[in-house]
């Protein structure tokens, strides 16, 4: 997976050469590496670390992708349209209209191109869009990759990013039948190979750009320590991720946040390429934002990112319930986010009861199947009584078991009248309860439980201003020449919400297609 000698020598003062390099390993990295060798380019892929995948690797791959053949094969009628109607009423005006027209009209494309590759397979998978608004599917229309027997990657496994909870945690999470992102990048991972126009690249570090005359013509890299310079004929891909990995950058954008409860692998994604476009004269966007969730703090620098709370409530520093706790998760910490807007400090607490054997009842990625360790640590909490609960979190025992009581009239009938819990299709999607609303179950078995939720990230979304082709743009809007950006490197096409599932992987892969394109279309011009 080293870097092998280019067709031809390279040019003076270059190290190595290529007509399209790029920069990161993700959904969008390899999207615009393997469109970019299809298309006959000389393509070189570099990764930072060590493992290829970044923080597509632990993802579930969902991808949001509108009107393409996969949702055909299952009987979804949608269409770009109807989706494009459905990303305008969520994102608004907040990104341009252009841009949302691009990366909706490009997504069927994606898909077909991609499965002209037998070994790029998707299918579609129920998962609903977000938000109640005009265009949506109640089901969703996100896609996902078809799993893969690991053993068909051959040694590919050994260099392909493991899930969160292995890489992370180093749980022993077995590696036999992969999903998800393990499914997509090892797919890809198998595309690039066998193509003989791609060169990957680990443990190469991008460290700055290479300008002349205004143009990018390459990076300078550091593989192991020592510098090394690649030439792009044609142009540079910047699909190496956010910052959320960087506590400096997010002191700098973020106020007050750090690193320990992103999702994001460690090390990775530190805003190399966020530096290198602003010293190539970048403009920047929406660096305040990420793709927020809750989660499960595990100890003082590790949270799991956690999703679809099958029961249980959520209660801030004052022992009182301040959303709906099945909200899809940005929304969710966004709902954090406003508890401190307001003064009210983190974590918050999910608070349930003695039926979950001890366990958080839902997803919860570190996958705890047993909450002993997590209470002997003291992190977690538990006791008889509701009041023996709040004494240990530091709640008013009174507004606790007052806040229970009326959740508990709400579950019995069936309507949560202060937020709405169950009333929409994202709701009851995690729904497993019984009774007249199934997300409203009671707590009234001991011992009460209470697990620290803080804000959490899947990664920062803001980053380089790019035109509708991902060309990067300087703040007065002009491109600058070579340069592409897609993914958490470039400022989100979403803006400040997350329209559905799959929404940031699926729009890096498609800006990386549209990149890898625009670049081939000038090296025919």
């Amino acid at each position: 997976m080293s870097i092998a000698a280019g067709s031809t020598s390279p040019a003076e003062g270059w190290d190595t050469e290529c007509d399209v390099l790029v920069v990161g390993s993700g959904g969008g990295g390899c999207t615009g590496a393997y469109t970019a060798a299809a298309l006959g380019l000389d393509t070189l892929l570099i990764e930072k670390t060590p493992l290829f995948g970044g923080t597509t690797a632990y993802s579930g791959a969902s991808l949001w992708l509108p009107g393409n053949q996969a949702q055909q094969r299952s009987g979804l009628d949608d269409s770009a349209q109807r989706a494009l109607t459905y990303l305008r009423a969520t994102v608004g005006e907040r990104t341009r209209a252009s841009l949302q027209e691009s990366y909706v009209h490009h997504s069927a494309g994606l898909i077909a191109f991609l499965e002209e590759n037998p070994r790029l397979r998707f299918r579609y998978e129920a998962f609903p869009d977000y938000y109640d608004a005009p265009g949506r599917f109640d089901r969703g229309r996100s896609v996902v990759p078809e799993e893969i027997d690991a053993e068909e990657l051959g040694d590919l496994l050994e260099v392909l990013r493991p899930s969160w909870a292995a890489d992370r945690l180093g749980a022993d999470v077995p590696r036999t039948r992969l999903w998800g992102g393990q499914a997509l990048i090892g797919r890809f991972l198998l595309a690039l190979r066998e193509t003989s126009r791609v060169r990957l690249s680990h443990s190469t570090a991008l460290d700055r750009l290479v300008l002349e005359n205004g143009r990018v013509v390459g990076v300078q890299a550091l593989r192991d320590g020592r510098p090394l310079r690649i030439r792009a004929r044609g142009g540079v891909i910047l699909a190496a991720g956010g910052f959320e990995g960087s506590d400096a950058l997010r002191r700098t954008y973020q106020a007050p946040r750090d690193s320990r409860w992103t999702m994001g692998p460690m090390g990775a994604n530190t805003g190399d390429a966020l530096r290198a476009g602003l010293a190539a004269g970048a403009g920047t966007d929406l660096l305040g934002e990420s793709w927020w969730c809750p989660s499960v703090k595990l100890d003082d620098s590790t949270a799991a990112f956690t999703l679809g709370a099958r029961s249980g409530i959520f209660v801030n520093a004052r022992g009182r319930r301040f959303a709906n706790e099945s909200l899809p998760y940005d929304r969710m910490g966004r709902a954090l986010l406003a508890q401190e807007a307001d003064g009210v400090p983190l974590p918050c607490y999910w608070i349930y009861d003695g039926t979950t054997d001890g366990v958080p009842p839902g997803f919860v990625s570190a996958n705890p199947t047993d909450a002993q360790p997590y209470l002997d640590s003291g992190v977690w909490k538990k006791a008889d009584t509701l009041a023996g609960l709040a004494e240990k979190i530091g709640v008013p025992a009174d507004e606790l078991t007052a806040t229970v009581e009326r959740f508990n009239t709400f579950a019995e009938a069936g309507v949560d009248e202060d937020f709405h819990r169950g009333e929409d299709p994202y709701d009851r999607f995690f729904a497993t309860g019984e009774g007249p609303n199934p997300n409203l179950v009671p707590l009234e078995k001991g011992p009460f439980h209470a697990v620290p939720l803080v804000l959490g990230d899947l990664g920062t979304k803001g980053g380089l201003t790019t035109d509708d082709q991902a060309r990067v743009t300087t703040p007065d809007g002009e491109v600058v020449p070579g340069l592409y950006a897609a993914g958490n490197t470039m400022a989100s096409v979403s803006g400040l919400v997350y329209p559905g599932p799959g929404v940031p992987i699926g729009s890096a892969m498609v800006f990386a297609y549209v990149a890898a394109k625009d670049i081939a279309q000038r090296q025919e011009d």
